[in-house]
């Protein structure tokens, strides 16, 4: 069942969806990183169970555990204390880690791109507002030039007084 439905959910996250490339990989990251969360704190259970001191002994109190190492917040109430406990805790701080980096990158992307939009869009009516401007100069010059060169051709055509 569990390999059933983390098949379903590689199969979601390779899906061709419309979206850029950083927020599918943002979105991966955190339902991976949910994964995680969830198996880590009952592989978790699993490990400590038994173990002399072990604090991580229940579901709720491994979910909280795992969270918050997740989060890096580690405010070390609870730890693990087998190794393969231990072993459990990298994965999920890893995960975390890269989960969150992801999100963060991918937020960071999402304004920086907004803001080339917005400058792009700032420069693109610059450039119109130039062009009209050379345009109407260009217009006025030539029809100076015009007015010059009629009243160059009607003194030429005049007889001398």
């Amino acid at each position: 069942m569990l390999s059933g439905l983390l098949a379903r959910v590689v199969e979601l996250l390779l899906a061709r969806r419309p979206g850029s490339l950083h927020l599918k990989a943002a979105y991966a990251a955190t339902v991976v990183l949910v994964i995680v969360v969830l198996a880590g704190s009952y592989l978790a259970v699993l490990a400590e169970r038994g173990a002399p001191r072990a604090q991580l002994t229940t579901y709720p109190r491994a979910l909280w555990w795992s969270v918050e190492t997740a989060t890096t917040v580690g405010y070390g109430d609870l730890y693990p204390v087998t190794a393969w406990g231990r072993v459990v805790a990298v994965a999920v701080m890893v995960a975390g880690i890269t989960a969150f980096g992801l999100v963060t990158a991918a937020l960071a992307t999402w304004f920086v791109g907004r803001e080339q939009q917005r400058r792009s869009h700032v420069v693109r009516h610059t450039e119109e507002a130039v062009h009209e401007a050379y345009a109407e100069a260009t217009r006025a010059l030539h029809e100076r030039f015009d007015r010059l060169e009629r009243k160059l051709d009607g003194d030429h055509g005049a007889p001398p007084s």
